[in-house]
């Protein structure tokens, strides 16, 4: 399963044409072009790629993709119709909101895929009259730092010091950059744990008790800055910390396409307060990338950066979060890579990842104990999370989702239409296209991208835009075996549950991989005893699936292409792989943590089982957690055989997947879709085909006939050949042109895609909770008072059979939390909280505020409202 988060990213670049793509059918047009042809020239002994530009005004008929400034209406499509609802999908660069916006008023972009803030624009929105909007609740800010030590002993990074990251948490009045930058569409933002999820209701009391120890509160940060700093030699002269003599100045990356320049600034002064020199860097973010993700943190090049992230799924549980944000197992980047954890946080996160605990109260507890030392780490410190909108034309209908909104959405390309139409050419705009180069190992991370590729691919099982729980895609169903008394419950019916006192792992699984002779280790191989699991997971794929489902070159879907998804999983980490990336090792440890095991049951149908220790709270997410679908790369798709170009590439030395191992070596991180990498994947396939190659062959070769392997190859070349990359998925559309200077990329209708396309239209609108609490406005000490707290949902009752709980917290006059507790369901729509007569006979006189949290069971973020009341004698 992929960590669901990626980078919210942005780039500068003005547009100067609007564009339509006209694609596939023979029309005779006068048409202005400007072509860019990349032309591999075949000469004796040498290959030379050549790239022309050409700008031609002719009258002629046009068969292939072009780039034109005229608009070809599409031929009428039936209704009855595979695959996507539009014809062509255009993306472009747009980083500008305000631009955005107007662009979208003037009916030149159908949607800007991106969260929009900020009065002004929410004005100019409502002000166009044909733009709608949905909220997005899976985005956040922070301030990241390097934690790293400088190489340099003249020089100092004051955040490799936890209690310095620490006290940074004093120095930022969330409030004020919730509600002055913001405009009020955000919320100050404490935790790891998200708003869009399950975890901020069940932990609303210790989040609340965060917040109140973390509260803004300049005085104190600077009493710790002033501690640790002279701790560390610096000494503050004239107001000014310095070291060695020489002032210390603080490098800031501030992000500049979005309110975080404003929240970027706001902390330079922040830390110009506290006696800093701040050196202002202010840049895009592909500018920005390679300094903060890829240099070596102890090279100093930067200190902080105004990071943001995106949700692309609503959590069900926010328990690998720490992982993931704390731990160099969370990312392969160098600036992840110099995470110092105590022991005590690294074996609590890694238990947490893995889902390590006998029953609900110790994941309870084992959350209570790890909020606090993630905020004592504070790698970041977390600023705010957005209430934010995304727009796009009122003729537009889309599936979005609550917390991703549509560009972290799985299910956007699937259901993307104009509203009552089929067919049709629509542009969205983005603030970044092809932000970092594609790879499915280690390629770009960046929201936007990967809203591309989710565009061109699919994954086994969907995630429900509204409740977080897998859905199927192209799994038929699932057995899941679970250890008896591990907490986890079913709420759909593809999933059959039950349990078992002992889950025991076959000999005959894959337990491990032996890198050096590539073939699978079993478990009676590599235990002398029987080894046991928390679960079995057994997923069935659809029979017809190697003949329905194929890839954008046309190759069928195949048992070699899930067999090279888990060889490269236990593969690039190895030390002993000739395609071994350092980076990846963490990874690869993370994993093996709580794997036990995997074994493919039958290849015709597909069945594969997998044994874990990692369970999770929801069946359904538990066995989807691991399907070896090979669209579930970390970042993108692939196919087994476009893969192995990649791996030979690697193992020759042309390429890197990994950053840092790119530039270790001194060559570019692998590229599938543009650059260098290019010509060296046209290389490594002419050999590839020569050979009849087959990667990994000890195992893979059980898989792959060299007839299958040539005719892989031959279906590559002409794709390359005819759309000018290597990137391919099994999605409803397919990547027909990569302009990445222009940053514009364009999908085409996928005509072979098996699904019919009204497929995923039932999902609506999020049933989110409205929620208003109603009581006395002056409470009697010693006496009891009740509080009502009235739920609606689309302007009825909301039913209580779908609330799942609601909880009061009760403060007092010096914002104590003095009281948790449950409110009882009066009837649909109505609940009620009693506070009993110890409860007020405990409250001081003043003003005291309660809270509600509403947890649904049809949607999975939390609803909130608060009610103020004084007591007095």
């Amino acid at each position: 399963m992929l960590k669901r988060f990626v980078l919210v990213a942005a780039i500068l670049m003005a547009l100067g044409l609007f564009l339509a793509a006209c694609a596939g059918e023979t029309q005779t047009v006068e048409v202005t072009r400007v072509v860019t042809e990349t032309v591999t020239v075949e000469g004796q002994g040498t290959t030379e790629t050549v790239v022309e530009t050409v700008v031609e005004t002719v009258v002629e008929t046009v068969v292939e993709t072009v780039v034109e400034t005229v608009v070809v209406e599409a031929t009428p499509v039936p209704v009855d119709r595979n695959g996507g609802w539009l014809d062509t999908i255009i993306f472009v660069e747009e980083p500008n909101q305000d631009a955005a916006i107007a662009r979208l008023a003037a009916g030149d972009i159908d949607m800007y895929a991106d969260d929009v803030a900020g009065a002004a624009l929410v004005q100019a929105i409502a002000d166009a009259g044909n733009i709608q909007t949905r909220t997005q609740y899976g985005l956040y800010d922070e301030i990241f730092f390097n934690n790293g030590t400088c190489t340099d002993e003249t020089a100092l990074n004051p955040f490799q010091n936890a209690k310095m990251r620490e006290a940074m948490n004093w120095a930022i009045d969330r409030t004020y950059v919730a509600d002055e930058l913001y405009g009020g569409l955000a919320v100050p933002k404490f935790t790891p744990i998200s708003e869009a999820g399950a975890d901020r209701g069940r932990f609303a009391p210790e989040i609340r008790a965060i917040e109140a120890k973390y509260a803004y509160d300049l005085e104190k940060a600077r009493e710790i800055v002033t501690t640790e700093m002279e701790g560390m030699g610096a000494t503050l002269v004239d107001g000014k910390w310095t070291f060695n003599g020489e002032p210390i100045t603080l490098i800031g990356l501030i992000r500049i396409e979005d309110t975080r320049k404003e929240i970027g600034n706001y902390f330079a002064n922040q830390l110009e307060e506290l006696g800093f020199t701040v050196e202002r860097v202010e840049r895009t973010s592909g500018e920005l990338s390679p300094i903060w993700v890829s240099s070596d943190p102890s090279e100093c090049q930067w200190n902080w950066y105004t990071g943001a992230w995106s949700q692309t799924a609503v959590d069900r549980s926010n328990a690998d979060n720490f992982d993931f944000f704390y731990s160099p197992r969370g990312l392969p980047w160098p600036s992840w890579q110099v995470f110092q954890m105590t022991p005590e946080f690294d074996d609590l996160s890694l238990r947490l990842f893995n889902n390590d605990f006998a029953d609900f109260e110790e994941r309870a507890d084992m959350m209570r104990q790890a909020l606090p030392l993630a905020n004592e780490m504070s790698t970041r410190v977390w600023v705010t999370s957005r209430t934010t909108l995304v727009p796009f034309s009122d003729r537009v209908s889309v599936t979005t989702d609550l917390a991703g909104g549509v560009s972290g959405a799985a299910l956007w390309s699937k259901t993307i239409r104009f509203a009552d139409e089929v067919g049709g050419s629509m542009t969205i705009g983005l603030p970044s296209v092809f932000t970092e180069p594609w790879n499915p190992i280690a390629g770009s991370n960046w929201v936007f991208d990967r809203m591309v590729q989710r565009g061109l691919g699919e994954p086994s099982l969907y995630t429900d835009p509204n409740t977080g729980l897998s859905i199927p895609n192209r799994v038929e169903r699932a057995e899941l075996v679970v250890k008896e008394g591990f907490p986890i419950d079913v709420s759909l019916d593809w999933v059959d549950l039950s349990f078992a006192p002992e889950i025991t792992v076959p000999d005959d699984a894959w337990v491990d991989w032996d890198a050096e002779n590539q073939v699978f280790i079993t478990a009676a191989e590599k235990f002398t005893e029987t080894q046991t699991a928390v679960y079995k997971s057994t997923i069935y794929f659809p029979a017809d699936m190697f003949t329905t489902v194929t890839w954008h070159d046309g190759s069928p879907l195949s048992a070699a292409d899930f067999v090279m998804s888990m060889i490269t999983n236990f593969d690039l980490g190895n030390p002993a792989s000739p395609y071994f990336n350092e980076d990846l090792a963490p990874g690869l440890e993370q994993f093996m943590s709580a794997f036990k095991g995997t074994r493919i049951v039958s290849t015709d149908p597909l069945v594969i089982e997998y044994y874990a220790d990692n369970a999770q709270l929801d069946a359904e997410n538990t066995a989807s957690y691991i399907t070896w679908w090979p669209g579930s790369y970390a970042y993108g798709d692939a196919a087994w055989h476009n893969m192995a170009l990649m791996l030979r590439g690697e193992e020759n030395g042309g390429f890197a997947f990994t950053d840092a191992k790119a530039t270790a070596n001194s060559v570019e991180r692998t590229n599938i879709i543009a650059g260098p990498s290019l010509e060296i994947l046209a290389s490594e396939l002419l050999s590839a085909t020569a050979e009849s190659y087959i990667p990994y062959a000890p195992t893979l070769g059980q898989f792959v006939t060299a007839d299958e392997a040539a005719a892989r190859y031959t279906n590559l070349a002409e794709f390359a050949s005819r759309y000018g990359h290597y990137y391919i998925g099994t999605g409803a559309y397919f990547l027909k042109g990569v302009f990445p200077v222009e940053g514009q990329a364009i999908l085409e209708h996928y005509g072979a895609y098996p699904d019919a396309a009204n497929r995923w239209d039932r999902f609506s609108a999020p049933a989110i909770a409205e929620v208003e609490i109603d009581g006395p406005s002056r409470v009697t000490i010693g006496e009891e008072a009740a509080f009502d707290v009235y739920i609606d949902v689309f302007g009825g009752p909301y039913a209580m059979a779908d609330i799942d709980n609601v909880q009061y917290l009760l403060f007092d006059a010096t914002g104590a939390q003095v009281e948790t507790g449950v409110a009882e369901a009066v009837e649909d729509g109505v609940w009620q909280v009693t506070l009993s007569t110890d409860t007020t006979t405990a409250l001081a006189e003043g003003s005291n505020r309660l809270e509600v949290v509403v947890v649904s069971k049809l949607v999975a973020i939390p609803s909130l409202a608060q009610y103020t009341f004084v007591t007095a004698p």
